[in-house]
């Protein structure tokens, strides 16, 4: 049975260290915000200036001009500060965000990321994703397995536009969770969802991956 999206989002939160500055993608990446585990003390970034994002709100706490970056309503805390644009996308670019949890078009086999665009489509540009990507020292990638019409998202070379080249650390989808120790190395199967076999995970993955025989 594949795994919901709040269960993608609870693995990821898993990832997540006391101390860790977390930057948290559009999608299902917001909802790991919901799975910190108590006593781990993360501080969460958003690309539009926010540092130290709160819980989303109950409905008498909506506050429309308090928002991360995917435009939705969320709460302060505390220590909740801001700052530019500018000064956010330093923090990105210079290396002082831990973690990053996005969302994906594709991954490929080696680690690339193809997460903005697909050709002929409109859109709005690529958002802070390449910043991202180049700028976090881990990135953790959450995603359906296969796409609307069934072909694989993990896959051998992405065919969509890159947003990074080898820049994937961990892989979550709603059929598997993949891992690798380092991003000269490949990718390592760590755990499926509960009732998905070996060979049917390998009929809907075009990446190669190594099996280690550990299954969840």
């Amino acid at each position: 049975m594949p795994w919901t999206r709040e269960e993608l989002a609870a693995r990821a939160a898993a990832e997540l260290r006391d101390g860790y500055f977390v930057n948290l993608g559009i999608g299902i990446p917001t909802l790991v915000a919901n799975y910190i585990a108590p006593g781990v003390d993360v501080t969460l970034q958003s690309e539009n200036g926010m540092l130290g994002l709160g819980p989303f709100p109950l409905e008498r706490q909506v506050d429309a001009d308090v928002i991360n970056a995917g435009k939705q309503t969320i709460t302060e805390l505390d220590r909740t500060s801001y700052v530019s644009s500018a000064e956010s996308f330093a923090m990105i670019r210079g290396g002082h965000i831990d973690l990053s949890v996005l969302g994906a078009m594709e991954v490929a086999e080696n680690g690339d990321l193809a997460n903005w665009m697909v050709p002929g489509r409109m859109i709005k540009g690529p958002g802070g994703a390449m910043d991202l990507v180049s700028g976090v020292r881990r990135i953790i990638v959450l995603m359906d397995h296969r796409a609307k019409d069934g072909t694989p998202k993990f896959r051998k070379s992405c065919t969509l536009p890159l947003t990074g080249a080898n820049v994937v650390d961990l892989l979550i989808t709603d059929l598997a969770m993949f891992e690798r120790p380092d991003r000269q190395s490949p990718f390592t199967l760590r755990e499926v969802a509960p009732g998905v076999s070996r060979d049917e995970l390998r009929a809907v993955t075009e990446a190669d991956f190594l099996d280690q025989g550990v299954f969840g």
